[in-house]
């Protein structure tokens, strides 16, 4: 399944964004949604992640400022980021896996996810 993402741009430290994810042409989200994202030069790291029921899980680095949710009568996730920092920037990806995961570490792992979106660039200047 092929997932779009947007939303992404260019602002300030200290501003706020939303991401959108969304899956053109289907009629229900996977169970699992995650958001992960590549700075240049470095690993592709998760970011957050939303169960079916709603569960959210999130990075240390995000905790307290971005939250991610899903409006599935829209078939859209969403991935907000308050105050964001120059260190968030990087491209930003939505995935999504079919699965109903029971254990916490696998919401954070990138091949948990079968589906990804092409990618958003975010980028936050100081």
């Amino acid at each position: 399944v092929q997932l779009q993402a947007s939303g992404g741009g260019l602002v300030q430290a200290g501003e706020s964004l939303r991401l959108s994810c969304g899956a053109p042409g289907r009629t229900l989200l996977s169970n699992t949604m995650g958001w992960f994202r590549q700075a240049p030069g470095k690993e592709r790291e998760f970011v957050a992640a939303v169960a079916h029921s709603g569960g959210e899980y999130y990075a240390d680095s995000v905790q307290g400022r971005f939250t991610v949710s899903r409006d599935n009568s829209k078939n859209t996730v969403y991935l907000q980021m308050n105050n964001v920092k120059p260190e968030d920037t990087a491209v930003y990806y939505c995935a999504g896996s079919p699965r109903i995961y029971t254990k916490r570490n696998s919401y954070y792992q990138s091949s948990s996810y079968a589906s990804w979106g092409q990618g958003t660039q975010v980028t936050v200047s100081s």
